[in-house]
Formats: structure tokens, sequence, C-alpha cells
């Protein structure tokens, strides 16, 4: 059994590449700035990072970042290290120390970003993962195929706890699959939790009752961990299916801590995504992020949409939805499912949908339903039909030559 952890990185240096990886893999292991006597060789080979590969691939005449060693050329390669299970143990935050701390700081750095993990399988058996996944979600949701068909209650504040709720009625009515909180939407004096939570799931729960399926909403708790243990228990009381984290927020400690209490699906926002991964030469690839997430227990994960409003290119958010689903382990897959949202309409569903080659997700749109010119209804018809057509393998305006909630949307979209 391999018992060592691997992390690929995109390096760029001002010294000799090599010597910057060995300060680096010392750094993050057992060296440190000058040699001493105590890191004997034995020492070393048994507890120091490996430098398991470099490749150069190109030079440049400045630095990406400012300060750190200055230098005539600054090389790029790409960067893998390994470090012995045994110096940490299965622990996901000291794994984040090690993998993703002081080396982004060092002077020989002028670039780096965290490309991927592979991590030994003494951290599945250490982590639950996931409690719901995609099977848990269709489960509770009542969506037995395709995509869940969901939206984000907007404004994204401002509305009292009644007007919230007659929202959420009018998308039950429209037959919406899931719903959820704004990730800004938390327990304001406006809308407090409590009476948010108490008169959406009246309504949610009414429906229920006579149609025989829930509508999965996902409240934001986000919080200290007793007021998100509160929360949760409080959605629970109501019968609700979901609540939602923002996990840069409540850190990874904090989601750890809640994973172990919860007892529904955790659907993961990831605002603050940009500041770890919009520079190129800085932070993480989600790839090896959204490991950390699932390990911890995360059933859903924002992965971003396609043509979106924010900054990233549709292969970026294609590679994020893949590496969601990408089993961890061979025994413990741990598959969260992709939340695809931002500018999201039914214009995005034949491209969705080729790129995975399937459609376990959930698909949000706001404007994409709230705008169409019929109204709510329609705009959840309009959307469920536009990925009808893409499973179908049928164009949309085909599509909808005969139904007239997608024709419409077609003209707004």
């Amino acid at each position: 059994m391999n018992d060592r952890i691997y992390a690929r990185y995109w390096l760029e240096t001002g010294d000799d590449p090599l010597r910057a990886a060995q300060v680096i893999a010392g750094e993050q292991s057992s060296g440190t700035f000058l040699k001493l006597a105590t890191e004997t060789p034995a020492l070393k080979a048994r507890s120091g990072a490996r430098v398991e590969s470099l490749q150069v691939l190109e030079t440049m005449a400045e630095p990406s970042l400012p300060g750190g060693m200055k230098s005539s050329t600054y090389t790029r390669c790409l960067m893998e290290l390994s470090w012995p299970l045994e110096n940490l143990g299965p622990c996901l935050p000291t794994l984040m120390a090690t993998v993703a701390g002081n080396l982004f700081e060092l002077a020989q750095v002028s670039g780096l970003r965290l490309l991927d993990l592979k991590l030994p399988p003494a951290f599945a058996k250490a982590y639950p993962g996931p409690a719901f996944g995609m099977a848990g979600t269709r489960r509770l949701s009542g969506v037995m195929q395709g995509p869940l068909i969901g939206t984000i209650i907007k404004p994204s504040v401002g509305l009292n706890a009644a007007e919230t709720a007659e929202q959420v009625r009018m998308l039950v009515d429209g037959g919406i699959d899931f719903i959820k909180d704004d990730e800004l939407q938390a327990d304001g004096s406006y809308c407090p939790f409590n009476d948010r939570v108490a008169a959406v799931m009246r309504v949610v729960n009414e429906a229920s009752h006579k149609t025989g399926r829930q509508v999965m909403v996902a409240f934001n708790i986000t919080g200290d961990l007793d007021q998100m243990r509160r929360r949760h228990d409080f959605v629970l009381k109501h019968q609700g299916t979901c609540v939602m984290v923002c996990l840069n927020s409540i850190g990874l400690t904090g989601l750890l801590a809640f994973r172990q209490h919860s007892a529904l699906p955790i659907h993961a926002h990831r605002a603050g995504w940009g500041y770890l991964s919009r520079s190129p030469y800085l932070g993480w690839d989600f790839a090896a992020w959204q490991q950390i997430w699932r390990l911890a227990g995360v059933d859903h994960l924002h992965v971003n949409g396609l043509r979106n409003k924010f900054s990233e290119p549709d292969a970026m958010v294609v590679a994020a939805a893949r590496s969601v689903v990408t089993p961890l382990f061979d025994d413990a897959p741990m598959q969260a499912v992709p939340v695809f949202s931002s500018a999201q309409t039914g214009l995005q569903a034949h491209d969705t949908f080729a790129a995975l080659g399937h459609a376990d997700l959930i698909c949000t749109a706001g404007g994409g339903i709230f705008g169409h010119p019929d109204g709510i209804a329609a705009g959840v018809t309009a959307l469920r039909q536009a990925w009808e057509a893409a499973q179908a393998g049928v164009d949309l305006a085909s599509y909808a030559a005969d139904r007239p909630a997608l024709k419409r949307a077609l003209g707004f979209w």
C-alpha cells in the first residue's frame, strides 16, 4: 500500500529550479533555512518531503509575483512533491498546512499553484465523505432522473420571511425541484432565520401533502458552530431536507465538526473561491481544493456554470464539474453533486450535458426562471424542457416548436 501524499504544482522561480524545489520540500517537512545537526540523513530519509518530478516549461524575464529574490530569468516548471503519511497522519487540517502552507511565501517562489492531490486510502478511513451525494439527493427530492431544476431566492436579500415564502409558493406551484438561499441571506433582523424557515417549510410541506413530492430547500445556516447546529436542528424539526454552508466562511474544522452533527445533505457554496484561484500564478486549482471538502463531507458543491457572469472560462468550469464526480478512492468514491449556477438558462443545457455526459447535477437559474415573460411557472417549465431536449439530443428550436414556455424563453434567454 502506498502511504505517501502526492501534490502537483505549477512553480515559477528565480532560483535554480531543482534547488527551489528542494527548498520547498525541506520547508514543508523536516528542513529549515539552515542545516541542523538533528536533521540526520536517517531522519530526512524517513520524514523529508521528496521531489518526485520536475519538468521545466519556459523561462521569463520578469516575475509573476512581487517580492522575493531578484533574478535575470524566472523559470516555470511542473513539480510533484510527496510526503510520508506518518508525518501528519490522515489529518485534513494538517494536510492543508503541508501542501498549501508556507511554501507560497518562500523567497524562491515567484509563482506557485497547487494543481492536484493524490491521497492514500488512510484518508478514506479517517473521514466519512458525503452522507447523501446524488443518490440521497434524488431520494429526498423525488427527482429520480435528469437534473434537479433549481433556483435561488431573488432578490438575494431584502425580502422578509412572508415575502420569501410567497416566492417559494410560486416556485413550488411552478414545479421547481430545488430552491436555495443566497449566500448573503442568513439571519438578519429583517428576515430572521427561524421565521424564514417556518414560513417557507409551511408552504413546502403543504404542497408535499398534496403532491407526494417534497421540494428540496437549502437554507443557509452559515455561522459559528453552535449557530449552525441550532439552525440545522430547526430545519430538521420543520421537515426540511437540506442545509447550506459557505465553505470559506466556516473553515475546514467548522465543516468537519458540523458534518458529525448533520442529518441532512450539506449544500456547499464556494463563496470566495476567486481569491484562492483567480490569479494563474498563485493559489489552487479546483481539482485539488474540492478533494478536501468532499472528504470533509459536503454533498453538493458549486462549480460555476458555462458562459457565466464571473471570470472562469468554460473549460475550467467543465474541469471543476468533472472533478467533483471523479472517485477519490477505488473503494470509497465519495462523489458529490456538481451545482451549476451563475447566469444559467436553458441555453447552456446542451453544452453542459455534452461536457459531462450525464445529468446527475443541480442546475440553478435565477433570472433565467424569474425573468420569463409568462411568469415563474413558465420559467421552471422552460428550463426543464431545455434539459429534456439536451438529454434527448434534440436542438432547442425544434424542441420548442410545440412547447410554448420554452419557445417564449428562447426570446429572452
